[in-house]
């Protein structure tokens, strides 16, 4: 184990307080949207996502890519949103195998109803805590931090897709 390189102290810190600034702010929002909208922040991403698409519907492998999820646990809440009425599941023309979900008008309008209070507390909770210039810097933060993980990403869709995932 003599080549770990071990953290420092400061990295220990750093590291600490961004998994608690991270931890904390996803707890809040997901508390939120669940105690106004009576959804948990899975769920409005996956509404978020469908609404923001073409035509309000994608193939589940891209939806679970947008969401950062695996299939199974985007199948298993998109047959919760079935049941709310909110998606609806059909085959994917161009591979039996597969489906694609798609926002119904009930979803999109659920989703309508839980985004003014979800924008209000992540401008609360963001927005009105940091200055410009830290925003512009936890931007770019975000931008190295995915920038240094997209080889791993790359490599998981090209395993989805060799799975004839539609």
């Amino acid at each position: 184990m003599s080549d770990v390189r071990w953290l420092s102290a400061d990295e220990q810190r750093v590291w600490r307080s961004f998994m608690t600034a991270v931890t904390r702010f996803t707890e809040h929002l997901d508390r939120q949207l669940q105690r106004d909208s009576g959804m948990p922040m899975a769920y409005y991403e996956i509404l978020v996502a469908l609404s923001e698409s073409e035509g309000r519907a994608l193939r589940m492998s891209e939806l679970a890519d947008l969401c950062h999820s695996s299939r199974s646990r985007l199948s298993h809440a998109v047959a919760k949103l079935e049941k709310q009425g909110w998606v609806a599941r059909r085959a994917c023309p161009s591979d039996r195998r597969g489906s694609i979900a798609e926002l119904t008008d009930a979803g999109f309008a659920a989703l309508a109803e839980a985004a003014p209070g979800h924008v209000g507390a992540v401008r609360s909770h963001l927005f009105d805590v940091l200055t410009p210039e830290q925003l512009g810097s936890l931007d770019r933060i975000g931008q190295a931090i995915s920038g240094g993980l997209s080889s791993e990403c790359a490599q998981v869709r090209a395993e989805r897709e060799a799975e004839g995932d539609c």
